[in-house]
């Protein structure tokens, strides 16, 4: 499926308080906090010149996440960055001053996080974030998972010292259960999606995700003229599209939205013009990307500022894990998870496609930015679909380099 963003009535600029949250000034807020952390370096950008001469593009970047912060995805920014905020705004209200991010080692902020639990449901990445945020500060982590969350990332999520807490169900399901609990035990949920009345938190954990764009928009020649960001309930292509539309304004790039085919809540909700909440159906193997109502916040962005949304299917997911892993040659290989290169899959689709290729005005002077949001979350699973181990890819390219 692919549709032009025409049927939503209210596409225009961001609004300010979408504005503030994924502007500049919030942005470089959210880097000062992540120089504080030990483990912060810039993910890196990988030029696939190969790939774009095949398909016909002027070049193909592609911002590699599975190297965030030692959690293997984008979402180790959003989480753990809105629990910070979370415990230092608590410091401010209990010892009634401001406190900055600098003061979070001290003895005074340390005893306020340890009396908080923060809460979520995952399908495991953004539960890692959470738990780890929640191990930085110190706090409690009760993280929620449904019955499609494999054992190994089950395991990733309490090596945080997080509580687990299965659910049977979807991640909607977990997504309930979550809030229930919270409300019953006076916990703060820390969700990436949002519903009438929690708009905030998940607010936060998408401006945690800004420096994925600053630290592209820095190192890139040039700004790209298309972006294509993959989308479970719309969180970091709604954070991509919104910081882009705030910095570049009438030069932002075309942005399409790629949703799995089976979880497409965010393309029906632009069919529709409005929210809507789908149908569970077959699982996908875009796990992380299984999500079947998007977030509020997410949604009120893209339908103002992305161009374009499209699906992909089963075979195009699995098809790019491996053409990154095994890559056209000359151009490195990249360990991407099954829901990593989605955003690439839409790419190579939309140049397949003649109608769709044209309507998006992708050209041979095009300059395309994709983003890799997850490594190999589940090493196993990734063996199995790519033929190799993680370690056998990022190897290769040593031997390359050689």
């Amino acid at each position: 499926m692919f549709l032009i963003n025409t049927n939503c009535a209210y596409k225009s600029a961001l609004d300010q308080r979408d504005a503030e949250t994924l502007g500049l000034a919030a942005a470089k807020d959210v880097e000062r906090f992540l120089s504080y952390r030990k483990d912060n370096a810039e993910t890196p950008l990988v030029a696939l010149p190969n790939l774009a001469r095949e398909i016909g593009v002027a070049s193909i970047h592609l911002k590699d996440e599975g190297y965030r912060l030692g959690l293997g995805s984008f979402k180790a920014l959003g989480g753990s960055y809105a629990v910070i905020r979370l415990a230092l705004e608590e410091a401010e209200r209990r010892l009634g001053r401001p406190v900055d991010v600098s003061e979070l080692p001290t003895a005074e902020v340390a005893a306020v996080a340890r009396t908080m639990t923060v809460a979520c449901a995952t399908d495991g990445n953004h539960g890692r974030s959470v738990a780890q945020g929640a191990q930085l500060v110190g706090a409690r982590a009760a993280i929620f998972v449904h019955s499609g969350v494999s054992d190994e990332r089950i395991a990733a999520i309490a090596r945080f010292g997080a509580d687990v807490i299965r659910v049977d169900g979807t991640y909607d399901d977990s997504v309930q259960e979550a809030s229930r609990v919270a409300a019953e035990r006076g916990w703060t949920i820390v969700s990436d999606t949002s519903w009438p009345g929690y708009e905030r938190i998940p607010g936060l954990v998408m401006q945690g995700y800004t420096p994925i764009v600053r630290e592209a928009l820095r190192k890139l020649p040039e700004p790209p003229t298309h972006v294509f960001v993959q989308s479970g309930v719309g969180g970091v292509a709604a954070a991509v599209a919104g910081h882009l539309a705030v910095v570049l304004g009438e030069g932002r790039p075309i942005f399409t939205v790629v949703d799995p085919e089976r979880a497409a809540c965010i393309v029906e909700s632009a069919k529709a013009g409005h929210p809507v909440r789908i149908q569970h159906g077959e699982p996908t193997v875009m796990a992380m990307l299984e999500c079947y109502q998007p977030s509020l916040v997410a949604w009120r962005i893209l339908a103002r500022v992305a161009d374009a949304f499209m699906t992909v299917d089963e075979e195009e997911a699995i098809s790019v894990m491996t053409r990154l892993a095994w890559p056209v040659s000359g151009d490195p290989a990249i360990v991407a998870g099954e829901s990593g290169g989605v955003g690439l899959a839409g790419l190579i689709k939309a140049v397949s496609e003649a109608d769709v290729k044209a309507a998006l005005g992708i050209s041979p002077s095009s300059r395309v930015l994709v983003i890799n949001t997850e490594g190999a979350t589940d090493p196993a699973r990734y063996e199995e679909i790519v033929g190799m181990s993680p370690a056998q890819v990022v190897a290769r390219n040593l031997e390359k380099a050689q």
